[in-house]
């Protein structure tokens, strides 16, 4: 008698239930079983590694690359040349810079170098040489192999211009004037600015928006999703779910930061982070208005990748399903990346415009127009366009698990049965 009686007050109140607040029931449940989870701590610490990796590999290949591109000469010529040579690449050295000239290993034979074979010195396998000029003064000669011929003839001729004739040769005076203005520096450094965004953007959805795909699969598993999905509906149950994601992982980011601006206050300005930080381009909406367009972009972006993890997590039934079926949407991910960095730097206007209206894209787009345009009124339409999108992959997504979860066992009887068993616990509960 008491579950005859309290089975349609349970009805009544589901029935009362509006598409949000089911959605919040879920999220709030969702949300708070992960956050006071052990696995969330680990969660946590997981981009520790990949970001220590990250900067090993960038600082190991920035060094490889630094070695790659320095060039080196051998020079042996008789003794007075080289006194020539040597005087006119510090006259060069002087007004260039240092750095931006070729580096010579000087073999003077007054010194105890024997002759220098060209063709042993190029073909040594450590890489140590990539050109050698030889010969006197009047009749020099440069070996280089043809791809670092024409970046370093220019070079070495002016050396020996200057060697030449060091006496008649003088730069002319050049008054010189300091603007404050440069509408090119300016487009570059937002184009630092949008081209940084983006990848970080990407990089944080690339990390988190796998936690919904394991989420919708570790429940179906256990047939908890069921259970919710015979109780409340399912884009309540989809919505509940992408928004609780959403919410752990603006948590894990404002951790993640956190830690980043504690470790950077107490350890000073290790590597002039704290000066680089400060002297980041600013965007052209300003930083205030581009860190939150950057949260929004961010949680626009996690929830359409989500939905669509979601209709995945509907679709597989395995752990090797799930693994297979979220390929492809990871590489397009990839894709999707490198086409609006392709934008970015194209400057064509209809590949903007694809980039923008991409629902997908569309948030790497915006995110790299806040940084380069100062009209706000795109943001703002592009998100009502975004949410628009979000929408519609929800209810795919959860039209696809009515039909492949919700329709084994007999179709409506199953839905039925594990809805007369929900309401049944909720009234013994109550």
């Amino acid at each position: 008698m008491s579950s005859a009686v309290t089975s349609p007050v349970t009805s009544d109140q589901n029935s009362r239930l509006s598409l949000l607040q089911a959605a919040m029931v879920v999220a709030r449940r969702d949300f708070v079983a992960i956050l006071f989870s052990r696995s969330f701590l680990f969660f946590l610490l997981g981009p520790i590694f990949p970001l220590v990796l990250g900067l090993m590999s960038g600082g190991l290949g920035a060094a490889a690359a630094e070695q790659a591109n320095q060039a080196r000469i051998a020079l042996q010529m008789p003794s007075q040349d080289m006194v020539a040579i040597r005087a006119a690449h510090q006259r060069i050295e002087d007004e260039l810079g240092p750095g931006r000239i070729p580096h010579f290993y000087w073999f003077d034979r007054a010194d105890g170098h024997k002759e220098l074979d060209p063709q042993e010195m190029l073909g040594d396998p450590s890489g140590r040489y990539g050109a050698v000029l030889t010969g006197t003064l009047e009749s020099p000669t440069l070996i280089a192999p043809p791809e670092q011929m024409g970046a370093w003839r220019g070079f070495v001729a002016m050396h020996l211009a200057i060697a030449q004739g060091q006496q008649e040769i003088a730069y002319p005076a050049l008054e010189t004037e300091i603007s404050d203005v440069s509408g090119t520096k300016t487009k570059n450094q937002r184009q630092d600015t949008a081209q940084l965004s983006m990848t970080l953007l990407f990089l944080l959805m690339m990390l988190l928006a796998g936690m919904v795909l394991s989420n919708l699969v570790e429940e179906k598993a256990n047939k908890i999703i069921e259970i919710l999905a015979a109780a409340l509906p399912m884009d309540a149950v989809f919505l509940g779910k992408l928004f609780a994601m959403l919410a752990v992982s603006l948590v894990g980011i404002s951790v993640w930061f956190g830690g980043i601006a504690a470790f950077i206050a107490i350890a000073g300005d290790v590597g002039d982070v704290q000066a680089t930080l400060i002297g980041m381009p600013t965007p052209a909406i300003g930083w205030p208005l581009f860190i939150l367009m950057f949260v929004v972009n961010f949680s626009m972006g996690y929830l359409l990748i989500g939905s669509i993890f979601l209709a995945i997590g509907a679709l597989a039934s395995t752990v090797r399903e799930v693994q297979t079926l979220s390929m492809p949407v990871t590489m397009l991910q990839l894709f999707i990346f490198f086409f609006c960095m392709f934008t970015l730097f194209s400057g064509t206007a209809w590949l903007e415009v694809a980039a923008i209206l991409f629902p997908l894209s569309s948030p790497f787009a915006m995110t790299a127009r806040a940084a380069m345009y100062p009209e706000l009124w795109p943001l703002f339409v592009a998100v009502g366009y975004q949410t628009l999108w979000v929408l519609i992959f929800i209810r795919t997504g959860s039209t696809l698990f009515r039909k492949r979860v919700m329709k084994s066992g007999g179709g409506g009887a199953t839905k039925a049965g594990l809805s007369q068993r929900f309401k049944a616990r909720f009234a013994k509960a109550s």
